[in-house]
């Protein structure tokens, strides 16, 4: 639900409160069309990393997607094997090909302060909260996974296997 209420309501409402979005664009044709193209771009991007991780948690755990309510476990699978945030990068997408492709201020604002709370965040609240519930599978995570920019290839956890198992 707040994936939905950030990326679908606030900027609806923001736009009823802001007035009929009117793109500017005095780009000639085609060149005129890469911002539309670029938001719908960004926003199908984004619209496909939230349902990836929205089915991820449905289907791997019950934790929630509240981040004051952050997850018991750790989850290497799908995109989080690229990146350690792809709900907020997915979210950030959206918000962000919203803007360019009504070419609204105002949803860039929003865009911005959406951004500005995360960056502040996730390394003061939700990363502290989860190295203590998770332990060292996500300190090993955070070691090989970057927060935003996603890696080129995906990480495999080795894991760690018994002395018993060993020849």
């Amino acid at each position: 639900m707040l994936p939905f209420v950030v990326a679908i309501v606030i900027p609806a409402l923001i736009i009823r409160a802001a007035g009929t979005v009117k793109p500017d664009r005095c780009l000639p044709l085609p060149l005129g069309l890469l911002p539309q193209l670029l938001g719908c771009v960004l926003v199908s991007l984004g619209v496909l990393l939230v349902y990836k991780t929205i089915s991820l948690f449905a289907t791997v755990g019950e934790d929630t997607l509240a981040p004051w309510d952050p997850p018991q476990t750790t989850r290497f699978r799908g995109p989080y094997r690229y990146v350690r945030n792809p709900m907020i990068s997915g979210v950030l997408f959206v918000l962000l090909g919203e803007a360019v492709l009504l070419g609204s201020v105002p949803l860039l604002v929003w865009f911005l302060i959406f951004l500005a709370l995360n960056v502040v965040s996730m390394p003061l609240i939700e990363e502290p909260l989860l190295d203590r519930r998770v332990g060292s599978d996500y300190a090993n995570n955070k070691r090989n996974v970057p927060r935003w920019i996603p890696r080129l290839r995906p990480w495999a956890p080795v894991e760690h296997r018994r002395k018993e198992d060993e020849p």
